[in-house]
C-alpha cells in the first residue's frame, strides 16, 4: 500500500527521502509527495504520478535543503489520485504536517465536527481530517505534539501508520502504527522512519519495529521513547539487527525485479530448506514444528488462511497435507474467513500464509482464530513482521526481499516450507512409508536444480509470448496438485499484462468454460507425466476438437501431448506432489514476457500494491 519515509538527523533529508520512496515503489502507488523543514519554513511538494514526477516538480518549485523531512507514496482510498489528495497533508494553521498509510473509518463524523468548529478542508482524504483533529486537540487542551497525537488516535477507528511533524517542535517527529507496518531506523545522531527497512538499509542496520497500538517520540540527541497509545504505558523498544542488504534490493543486472526474482528461485528454495532438510539422514528439523508437534498431531483439522498467491500456495498444501499426513485441511480466503463467523475450536491448527507478514485480512483472521483458542502457525518471509509476532509459532521462507508486486519466489518458497511441515508430520504419524518419505526428501533436495533446468525454457516462453501477447483472454487448466498452479498462472497473467485469464480444474471445463473455446482462445494446459496424465490428455483432445490453441507444459520427452498441442514447453520430471515447484516456472516466464511485449509496468502493475495493509 502507501509508502512512508521520514528522516531527522544531521544529513540532508531530501535525497534520503526521495531514494527511500523509490525503494518503496514496489508497494504500488498513484501519487507522491515530500515535506522538508529548513530550520525556518516548511517546504512542501506533491504530485499525482511517480516519484520521478515528484523530483522534477520539486526541482522547479522548492529548495531542497533541510535535515528533517517526510515523504509518501499514496495508494488512493479516500479521494481520487490527484495533487491535492496526495500526501503530506497540512493542518489549517500550517504548523502540522502528516503522512499516513491506512484508513480512518470514522473520518466522516470527525470531519463534520471539525467543520462545525471552523476548519476548512482542501482534499477528499481521511488523512487531512486526522491532522486537523490533532491540531484541534493540541489547541483545546494545550498539549505537546506527542500527547496530542496520542489523544487523537484514541478517537479514531481504523488502521494507520503515521509520521507527524510540528513546526513549533522542529527537532521532533512522532510516529505511530495500528494495523499498518512501521519501522524506525536507529543511527548515530539520526533516525529514519519507513514502511519497511529498505529505505534506510545503507545508513543503519539497527531498527525498531513498532507493535500495533504503539507510538514513538523521536527527538534529536535524545533517546527514542515508545509508548502504548491506549494507556500511555512506556515500552522498552527492542532494537533488531537487519538481515537484508543493499544488494538484495537492487536489480542485479536484470531488466525487472520480477525477472530477477524468478531466476532467484533455485537459490532461495535451497535457502528455505537449508538447515532444515537433511535428506541423507532422513531428517526434517523445523523448530516451530518440533516445539509444537503435539498441537499438529492432535489437530482435528488444519485451516489455512491467506490471500492471492499465498492462497494458491495454501491450495497446493491442502493436497500435500491430506496426502502425506492424512489431516483434513480447509483453505480459506482470509478476507472471507474473518467475516463469516467461522467454526473454530481449540483443536484446530490455523496456518496463516503471507509474503510480507503484514496482510491486513490475514492478520485479522489470526486474531479471530486466537480468540477461539486455535493454535496459529505463521508462514511468512519478512523477519519481525506483524504475522510472525502475532502467531504462536511459525517458519520463515528466507526468500529475501521480494520487490516485484507479482509474487514468484514467494509462491515456491511457501510451498517448500509447507511441504517440509507435511513430511515431518507424516513421519511422526507413520502415514508415509519409509521408502516414500526418503524418496520425497531426496527429491526435494534436488528440486533447485530442476527449477534451474526449468528456467532454461525462458526463450521458448518468449517465443510463445510473441504469438499470444494480443490475446484478449486465456484459459489455464490443471488437475490435482497442478490445479492451484493453473489458478496462479492465470493470476500472474492478469496481474501484470492485464489480459483476462481464468484458471480451472481441467475436468470442470465441460461444466461451462468449454463454451469459450474457439480458434482465438489460447488454453494453457499443465500436463506433466506424473499424476492424472491420461485424464488431462482427454481434456486436451476435447479442446483440440473445438479448435482451441493449446500451450502445454509437459514432462521432457513427452510425445502424446506434443502431437495434440500447438506449443509445448518441456520441464524436468519430478514426483506429482512436488511438481508445482517446477510447473509454475514456465507460467511465470510466459506472463513476464507477454507483459513486457505489451509495454506494461511489470514490477508495478496498475492499481496493485505489494502488501495489502488495508481492507
Amino acid at each position: 500500500m502507501c509508502g512512508i519515509v521520514g528522516y531527522i538527523g544531521y544529513r540532508e533529508a531530501y535525497p534520503i527521502v526521495i531514494k527511500g520512496l523509490k525503494r518503496l515503489e514496489y508497494r504500488g502507488y498513484d501519487s507522491a509527495g515530500v515535506m522538508l523543514y529548513d530550520g525556518a519554513d516548511i517546504k512542501l511538494c506533491k504530485t499525482k504520478g511517480k516519484v520521478s514526477d515528484l523530483e522534477e516538480k520539486a526541482s522547479k518549485e522548492m529548495t531542497t535543503n533541510g535535515t528533517i523531512g517526510i515523504g509518501h507514496t499514496r495508494w488512493a482510498t479516500h479521494g481520487v489520485p490527484n495533487d491535492v489528495n496526495s500526501h503530506p497533508h497540512v493542518s489549517n494553521s500550517g504548523d502540522l504536517v502528516i503522512i499516513h498509510n491506512g484508513i480512518i473509518e470514522n473520518y466522516a463524523p470527525l470531519k463534520q465536527e471539525l467543520i462545525a468548529r471552523g476548519y476548512v478542508f482542501q482534499s477528499d482524504t481521511d488523512t487531512e481530517v486526522l491532522v486537523n483533529l490533532i491540531e484541534e486537540i493540541q489547541k483545546k487542551e494545550k498539549l505537546k505534539l506527542g500527547k496530542a497525537v496520542q489523544t487523537a488516535l484514541n478517537y479514531v477507528v481504523g488502521a494507520y501508520a503515521i509520521a507527524v511533524f510540528d513546526k513549533k517542535c522542529p527537532d521532533e517527529l512522532v510516529a505511530a502504527r495500528l494495523g499498518s507496518p512501521l519501522a524506525i531506523g536507529v543511527g548515530e545522531g539520526e533516525f529514519f522512519i519507513a514502511s519497511d527497512a529498505s529505505p534506510f538499509i545503507e545508513y543503519t542496520s539497527n531498527a525498531v519495529y513498532l507493535e500495533d497500538g504503539e507510538m514513538a517520540n523521536i527527538r534529536l540527541h535524545k533517546p527514542m521513547k515508545v509508548r502504548k497509545i491506549k494507556d500511555d504505558s512506556e515500552v522498552d523498544p527492542y532494537i533488531q539487527e537487519l538481515q537484508m542488504n543493499l544488494e538484495q534490493i537492487e536489480k542485479g543486472g536484470y531488466d525487472h525485479f520480477m525477472l530477477k526474482e524468478i531466476y532467484e528461485q533455485p537459490s532461495v528454495i535451497k535457502d528455505t530448506y537449508r538447515g532444515r532438510l537433511h535428506a541423507n539422514e532422513g531428517i526434517i528439523q523445523m523448530a516451530g514444528v518440533e516445539d509444537n508437534l503435539e498441537k499438529f498431531l492432535n489437530a482435528d483439522r488444519i485451516i489455512i488462511v491467506a490471500c492471492g498467491t499465498s492462497w494458491h500456495a495454501g491450495l497446493v498444501a491442502e493436497y500435500i497435507f491430506e496426502e502425506f499426513a492424512r489431516i483434513p485441511v480447509e483453505v480459506e480466503y482470509a478476507s472471507e474467513f474473518r467475516y463469516r463467523n467461522p467454526i473454530i475450536n481449540s483443536k484446530d491448527v490455523v496456518i496463516a500464509i503471507s509474503q510480507s507478514g503484514e496482510t491486513a485480512d490475514t492478520m485479522a483472521a489470526i486474531k479471530l482464530a486466537k480468540e477461539h483458542g486455535a493454535f496459529v502457525f505463521g508462514v511468512c518471509n519478512v523477519v519481525g513482521s506483524s504475522i510472525s509476532r502475532e502467531s504462536h509459532a511459525g517458519a520463515y521462507t528466507h526468500a529475501g526481499p521480494e520487490i516485484g508486486v507479482a509474487s514468484t519466489k514467494a509462491f515456491t518458497t511457501q510451498i517448500t516450507v509447507l511441504t517440509m511441515i507435511a513430511l515431518r508430520l507424516a513421519k511422526a504419524k507413520g502415514t508415509l512409508s519409509n521408502s516414500d518419505f526418503h524418496m520425497y526428501l531426496q527429491e526435494l533436495e534436488i528440486i533447485p536444480e530442476k527449477v534451474r533446468e526449468a528456467l532454461e525454457t525462458n526463450e521458448r516462453a518468449k517465443e510463445i509470448a510473441a504469438t499470444f501477447k494480443d490475446a484478449p483472454n486465456c484459459l489455464y487448466l490443471g488437475r490435482g496438485y497442478n490445479f492451484p498452479v493453473a489458478l496462479e498462472g492465470a493470476l500472474k497473467l492478469k496481474e501484470i499484462s492485464y489480459i483476462h485469464a481464468e484458471g480451472y480444474p481441467a475436468a470442470e471445463m465441460k461444466h461451462g468454460p468449454i463454451a469459450l473455446i474457439d480458434d482465438q482462445m489460447p488454453v494453457v494446459v499443465i500436463a506433466p507425466k506424473q499424476g492424472h496424465y491420461d485424464k488431462i490428455v482427454s481434456n486436451i483432445q476435447e479442446i483440440k476438437s473445438r479448435s482451441g490453441r493449446i500451450i502445454a507444459v509437459v514432462t521432457k520427452g513427452d510425445t502424446q501431448v506434443r502431437e495434440l498441442a500447438d506449443y509445448v514447453i518441456e520441464i524436468p520430471e519430478t514426483s506429482d506432489a512436488l511438481s508445482p515447484l517446477i510447473t509454475t516456472i514456465p507460467l511465470q516466464l510466459l506472463s513476464y514476457h507477454i507483459a513486457v511485449m505489451r509495454g506494461c509496468n511489470v514490477d508495478q502493475p496498475r492499481n496493485l500494491a505489494k502488501s495489502v495493509t488495508v481492507e
